[in-house]
Formats: structure tokens, sequence, C-alpha cells
């Protein structure tokens, strides 16, 4: 999570909203990253999650993410949640709750839903008030 932390620091510096997210193996291996790059790119998709497992993908030539950890420091959006299931990404760990848009426990469950022929192993919380900080920090300059 602190290397999440560090990206998201990133992408705030970069004008996107503080999001930073790592795609690591079952060993432990950091195999991809990313951070919001919506507004460097001009890209809808360019969250955070979507970054990282599409290098995650590249980098092990495979689209399945099977037996991967994805960290977070922002609950995953439904985009996000569903791209995380398509990839069958055994677990996703995040920092803060997103109250107005998450979806894997806030405003929707899309990850853990038995509706869907894929679920994820969730851990939620891990370093939420470092994360949360981030992003009351960037909104309110914003603000200002």
């Amino acid at each position: 999570m602190w290397r999440a932390l560090v990206l998201a620091q990133a992408a705030g510096t970069g004008g996107d909203v503080p999001v930073g997210a790592v795609v690591t193996d079952a060993a432990g291996t950091v195999i991809g990253e990313g951070r919001n790059l919506r507004e460097v790119d001009h890209d809808p998709t360019a969250h955070a999650e979507i970054v990282a497992m599409r290098r995650a993908a590249a980098s092990r030539g495979s689209w399945n993410l099977a037996g991967c950890t994805l960290t977070v420091t922002l609950e995953p959006c439904v985009m996000c949640a569903g791209a995380m299931l398509q990839a069958h990404v055994s677990r996703l760990v995040f920092g803060a709750w997103d109250d107005k848009a998450g979806a894997v426990g806030s405003v929707y469950d899309v990850v853990r839903d038995r509706r869907l022929p894929s679920r994820a192993e969730v851990v939620a919380g891990v370093l939420g008030d470092e994360a949360s900080a981030l992003l009351r920090e960037f909104f309110a300059a914003r603000r200002d």
C-alpha cells in the first residue's frame, strides 16, 4: 500500500485525483502499477486500477491475473471492479472508502456479488487514513 500511496501522490501532482494502484503476483512481486491518468492521457478509463492491471497483463503476457492481488488507495468504482473480475484478480486490498461511487461495499458490492461468475477476496481500510488524507487535501486545494 505504501507504493500505491506514492503513486497516488504523483497523480495528484499531475492534476488527477490522487489514486494509486499496484498489482502483485502470488509471490508478492510487483508486476504492474499505475496512477490515475485521466487528465494526463485525456482517457476516461485511465483509472489507477485499470492502468495497473494493463501493465500487469502485459508483464504476464496474459489478461488472466488469477492469483494476483490488486492494491489500491481508494475503493474501486463499478468500472474498475468489473475489470478486476474480468481479469480474474483473486484479491483486492484498498485504503479509503468511496461513499459516492464505491463498488466494493460502499454503494455497490460488485466483487462479491454471488450472481456474477467471478468473485474476489477483499481487505478494506489498509492505510485508509493516509489515503483519505491525500484525497481531502487534493479536493480542498481545488476548492480554494
